[in-house]
């Protein structure tokens, strides 16, 4: 079972797919106060949660989202369809790194996908070139709350504290108009979630993928209790491009 189909299967209670709560990815959404007849562009879109929320919200505004994962997309466009919005959506599967849009747009969203770039800086000179002037990006970067050990960070990423995170974004040529720390309980109510609907699956589906979906979401859970859960952090970032270099 490759990587894709274990996400899959491990965010079907909890499509946000980020620790982030509905009520503030709504609130996120809402203070991008998009202008009439917005693009939006989502890279690492996955099922497309975000997107086809904010193509609910904005009335008007046109959406791409970007994804290696078929399974996801057939998803982001059921649920497209399902909210009636499927006619503002265009997905495309591609690699982020690959995609080269036709126009530029109002807001690029990468949330938990800085990895496609290799980390923050270079994901956030990729999101300027898709920007129109001005434009918005919202992005989601992982960020220690706590010094973690040498293993944990070998096992987890090279992040920086909260403080170097904005820095670093700031230092790509954008400021921080807004932001959303995730708490603990959103933190906790993903990765239970994770755990907790792969090991369903496994458990209604005995086998080989059954059992590698367990050893999975065992392994997962168990870098989570024991390692960087209160560690690790999320942070949502609401950045405006400065025109200013």
């Amino acid at each position: 079972m490759d990587r894709q189909l274990i996400s899959h299967f491990a965010h079907a209670d909890h499509q946000i797919a980020a620790p982030v709560s509905e009520a503030h990815l709504d609130r996120l959404l809402r203070r991008a106060r998009l202008p009439e007849g917005a693009r939006v562009l989502d890279l690492g879109c996955g099922e497309g949660f975000w997107l086809v929320r904010l193509l609910e919200m904005y009335g008007d505004a046109t959406g791409d989202g970007v994804d290696i994962s078929q399974t996801a997309l057939d998803a982001a466009r059921a649920a497209a369809t399902a909210k009636g919005v499927a006619d503002r959506l265009g997905l495309h599967l591609v690699s982020a790194t690959d995609f080269s849009p036709a126009e530029p747009y109002d807001l690029v969203l990468c949330v938990g996908s800085t990895h496609a770039f290799d980390g923050l800086t270079p994901t956030l000179e990729q999101i300027r070139k898709f920007l129109k002037p001005g434009g918005l990006a919202l992005v989601g970067e992982g960020f220690y709350e706590q010094q973690p050990s040498e293993e944990l960070r070998a096992e987890i990423g090279d992040y920086e504290d909260l403080a170097r995170t904005v820095a670093r974004a700031e230092a790509s040529g954008f400021r921080t108009v807004y932001a959303h720390t995730s708490e603990l309980g959103e933190w906790d109510e993903y990765e239970w979630s994770w755990t907790g609907s792969l090991l369903r699956w496994a458990l209604a589906n005995p086998g080989p993928d059954g059992e590698q979906a367990r050893a999975a979401a065992l392994e997962h859970r168990e870098m989570w209790l024991n390692g960087y859960r209160g560690v690790l952090g999320f942070v949502t970032l609401l950045l405006a491009a400065d025109l200013v270099e």
